[in-house]
């Protein structure tokens, strides 16, 4: 019996006329939320701390929270990423925890894998845009999920849940690879290994200057921009990359150009350990201008070539400099001040092309996603996806 067969089977006995809908409100109870600075969370910390990230905050000796339960990120880029913990674990402010109010009537883990198919809308739809995007809880509580009945539940979780295992096996052995490609990324780019004849810093290499700031209304069409989510998730940038359109006018175009080699820095975020992430432009990208919630830090010499300032720029030596550097209160950030005490090793460019192509190689193992590992688990994902998509389509019953 395949995979779909006997949920059809259990399908068909228990709501052969669709199902019950009802709200998250009606559904669950929200769990308890502290607010933890990050200068409270403990290193070697029992229990995952979980604020508005993707991931783990931090740690800390106490939880807020049994397992079995789920969180919404409320503020910040992730706002709307949606999560699960199956063991305690402290609940932050900046996060909306949940649990289902009656397992007999509804599984926790059902509803998770629920609002995880409907993750991009949450984010798109949901999640209010301004300087920090947010969630409202109110939005939440009236968002709807499926009420089949116990067995069929218990049957799409169990499917679902060997897709997740599966994964996160090859999840685990990508991981293994990036370690080792993050180890000669960090060898190769060592300042005090490089057989350089000069030390400068980015405030004699770069003019650093803050991105535009325009009104909501502007968004959506024009020319392309170089967004915050754009630096922060990618170590360099090409033109088909970026999604983002502004309208502006020519005088505002010329005045915030983005040209190759330009490497860009976040100003804000959540943790130190996130501030000042880097991407650098590696192709000429017409009209194109940058956000105000990024750094540009354009080159005044041709020392560097792109492709060398987007991987020396990502390496745990830079990190560890921004982090030292940046201000904490509220968010941490960094400045263009700040970012200009960082040192650079000037090297021959045969040289630096030479650390480029053996870093490429690297990257492609780990990052393509057309072979190996990362081919793999795009297969696994939308395969995934597919059955998720299948095991969550509920007709709706007559009321």
């Amino acid at each position: 019996m395949d995979k779909m067969s006997k949920l059809e089977e259990l399908i068909q006995q228990y709501c052969p006329d669709g199902v019950e809908y009802k709200t998250i409100s009606e559904l669950c109870i929200p769990l308890k939320k502290g607010t933890l600075k990050q200068t409270e969370l403990i290193e070697d910390g029992e229990y995952p701390v979980i604020n508005s990230g993707r991931g783990v905050y931090g740690f800390y000796h106490s939880f807020n929270n049994e397992g079995n339960a789920l969180t919404l990120a409320a503020r910040g880029e992730y706002a709307g990423f949606i999560n699960y913990f199956d063991s305690r674990f402290w609940a932050g402010g900046l996060c909306y925890p949940y649990r289902a109010k009656n397992e007999n009537e509804i599984l926790t883990k059902f509803i998770y894998y629920w609002l995880k198919s409907k993750e991009n809308i949450i984010m798109h739809s949901l999640v209010a845009e301004g300087s920090i995007p947010a969630l409202n809880k109110s939005d939440i509580d009236k968002f709807e999920v499926p009420l089949p009945a116990l067995p069929v539940q218990r049957e799409i979780v169990r499917i679902l849940d060997e897709f997740s295992l599966l994964s996160a096996e090859l999840a685990a052995e990508l991981a293994a690879r990036k370690q080792q490609y993050k180890y000669y990324l960090n060898s190769l780019l060592d300042i005090n290994q490089l057989n350089s004849t000069k030390i400068m810093y980015v405030g004699d290499l770069f003019e650093i200057k803050n991105g535009l700031n325009k009104e909501k209304t502007a968004f959506g069409k024009g020319t392309p921009i170089v967004n915050f989510t754009d630096v922060f998730n990618n170590r360099y940038l090409t033109e088909d990359m970026l999604k983002g359109r502004v309208t502006l006018s020519k005088s505002e175009i010329e005045r915030y150009k983005v040209y190759k080699g330009d490497v860009f820095f976040t100003r804000t975020s959540e943790t130190k350990e996130e501030v000042g992430m880097s991407s650098t432009i590696i192709e000429d990208i017409p009209n194109c201008t940058f956000s105000g919630f990024v750094l540009r830090a354009h080159p005044l010499t041709n020392l560097l070539l792109p492709k060398f300032c987007a991987y020396y720029f990502s390496t745990d030596q830079v990190r560890n400099n921004i982090v030292r550097y940046a201000s904490f209160t509220t968010r941490a950030t960094t400045s263009g001040p700040k970012l200009s005490r960082i040192p650079v090793p000037i090297i021959p460019i045969h040289e630096q092309q030479q650390i480029v192509d053996i870093l490429d190689r690297f990257d492609m193992m780990t990052n393509d996603i057309s072979i190996g590992i990362p081919a793999e688990i795009k297969a696994r994902q939308k395969q995934y996806e597919y059955y998720r998509d299948k095991l969550l389509s509920f007709m709706r019953a007559d009321k």
